[in-house]
């Protein structure tokens, strides 16, 4: 391994960290229908006795800022699309439309607001402490190349100073996606 693949390897695994937690945000219900609601937790609907992804049995939608329609392809598995949906951990009442699961949204209390905003920063904490180790891991794999020979003590420091820099700009990130996360919990 070289400098440059040690480089390469660090940024991809702080872009892993940081899009694993913008998949875990869009599963925080805002108050506000939103496709990914349903679509990032990965329901699983147990249809034709198997488990299938509910984004890959039907089309999803938001008709309006209050509900989520979804239309499966097979208008049979409606009724397993309900039955997955109020087993999630959504906390919805869905409801059968003729050929389609709507999912009314309900307003937001403050206490429930207040309660999703701590979760969100708990997710952002985690996606720092992601990032961090990815971090430890790289000034590691430096400190590995120069006991190897590859690089040289200043070429050490210069690769070590670029996986901070790596490092600072996806924690910056983090915080601004948070910021962002937190503004719209908690915009009534």
């Amino acid at each position: 391994m070289d400098a440059e693949t040690l480089l390469f390897e660090t940024e991809e695994k702080m872009t892993t960290a940081l899009e694993h937690m913008l998949k875990e945000f869009g599963g925080v219900r805002t108050g506000k229908a939103s496709p990914s609601l349903v679509e990032n937790l990965d329901v699983h609907v147990a249809s034709y006795n198997s488990n299938m992804k509910l984004k890959s049995m039907a089309v999803i939608s938001t008709p309006d800022a209050r509900s989520i329609l979804i239309q499966p392809f097979d208008p049979g598995t409606l009724h397993d699309i309900q039955r997955a949906i109020s087993e999630s951990r959504l906390n919805l009442n869905p409801v059968i439309d003729a050929r389609s699961v709507r999912l009314p949204i309900p307003e937001l209390s403050r206490e429930r607001r207040i309660d999703l905003a701590k979760y969100v920063k708990s997710l952002a904490e985690d996606g720092r402490v992601r990032v961090r180790a990815i971090r430890r891991e790289g000034m590691d794999g430096a400190k590995k190349l120069k006991s190897e020979n590859v690089v040289t003590e200043d070429g050490q420091r210069v690769l070590e100073d670029k996986i901070q820099k790596l490092t600072d700009k996806f924690i910056k990130t983090i915080d601004e996606h948070l910021a962002a996360k937190d503004k719209e919990i908690m915009t009534i």
